[in-house]
């Protein structure tokens, strides 16, 4: 598993994830906040794998040169 989940977007990630999950006990209270997990996970990895499905990653040290998603 080759990093391919830069700074910002482990951040966003982050973000993303625990506001989701916040669903789950506050707001619409509706279990598909269980979702946030996913990027979460990929956030402590720093792998996502659909990024290596694709092909792109927003690692600026691990990118090739021309396949950086800036």
């Amino acid at each position: 598993m080759k990093r391919n989940v830069g700074n910002v977007d482990r951040v966003l990630r982050i973000i993303v994830g625990l506001a989701l999950i916040t669903m789950v006990f506050v707001g619409p209270q509706n279990p598909w906040g269980w979702i946030g997990l996913i990027p979460l996970a990929t956030a402590a990895m720093s792998w996502c794998p659909l990024y290596n499905l694709v092909g792109i990653t927003t690692c600026p040290l691990d990118a090739p040169k021309g396949k950086r998603a800036d």
